[in-house]
């Protein structure tokens, strides 16, 4: 069998963030829908996205959510971190919750969006990626 030199190496993962963002004073949590013609569209998730190459965290997260829901965070603080292969995309994920902001959430980008019960989370179909954080919090807010 002929030598076709080492493998080649898998990219690195896709490094993103997502808000666990917390409606004040209520135990309900915001998600927001995936477009159907995005990765995983249809289904619903904490609103983040990727890191820009350099980006800290929380710097993107603060972004991404400006970006997605019109919101500027106040105060947000790192929950957990995971690691995911969907097959055709691997992920670093950081989880964060976002105790305070200002404005008021909309899809700034059309997407829908829902305030849930923290124990009503598994009523919501998620990507693989966002459902141990829903169980996390299911089990026990921080």
């Amino acid at each position: 069998m002929p030598n076709t030199g080492p493998e080649p190496e898998s990219p690195p993962p896709l490094r993103v963030v997502a808000g666990i963002i917390l409606a004040p004073a209520a135990d309900r949590i915001l998600l927001a829908l995936r477009p159907l013609h995005k990765h995983l569209g249809g289904l619903w998730e904490f609103p983040g996205g990727k890191l820009e190459a350099g980006e800290a965290p929380a710097a993107g997260l603060a972004r991404e959510l400006a970006e997605e829901l019109a919101i500027r965070v106040l105060d947000c603080e790192r929950y957990l971190s995971l690691d995911h292969d969907y097959g055709d995309r691997r992920l670093h994920l950081e989880a964060w919750l976002v105790r305070a902001f200002a404005g008021e959430p909309f899809g700034n980008e059309g997407q829908q969006i829902a305030w849930v019960e923290r124990l009503h989370l598994d009523r919501y179909p998620m990507p693989a990626a966002n459902q141990p954080i829903a169980a996390a919090l299911r089990a026990a807010m921080p």
